[in-house]
């Protein structure tokens, strides 16, 4: 007996397979596959510690094999280099970027003892920029 489904990806119906253990959520159509293999990787990546390493250092071996491609692919794919710029430009306005160079409203004409601590923020920030809180422990 075969029963109807539909399938995750492209919403339609499709005859589930006996052969198929447990629930099948994706029909045979290739570009529903390539979104289950997708999800499934995401998945695996995001849970197992061994799987994600392993990816990591494959990722690196591709690198090593192929050190010029990202320059030649951007250079020969400029429409793809400008939109790209483009929504970087928009993430990065949508997270604040701090500047190097940019402090806040902090009057350091206070002296005293402060404490010196790391604030948890989801601002992208430079690589030497610091986001602190400044706690005052004394006054002098």
């Amino acid at each position: 007996m075969s029963t109807m489904q539909r399938c995750a990806a492209c919403r339609r119906s499709f005859r589930v397979r006996a052969q198929v253990r447990g629930t099948q959520r994706y029909c045979a159509a290739p570009a529903c596959q390539r979104v289950r293999r997708k999800h499934w990787q995401r998945t695996k990546r995001r849970t197992d510690p061994d799987y994600r390493e392993n990816q990591a250092r494959a990722q690196e071996a591709w690198r090593d094999r192929h050190p010029g491609y990202w320059r030649t692919y951007r250079a020969t794919h400029a429409h793809y280099t400008k939109a790209n710029r483009a929504q970087q430009a928009r993430r990065d306005a949508a997270r604040r970027l701090a500047k190097m160079d940019v402090s806040t409203a902090f009057s350091p004409g206070v002296s005293g003892i402060y404490r010196l601590s790391p604030a948890a923020r989801d601002d992208l920030a430079k690589e030497d920029a610091w986001t602190v809180e400044l706690t005052v422990l004394s006054r002098t």
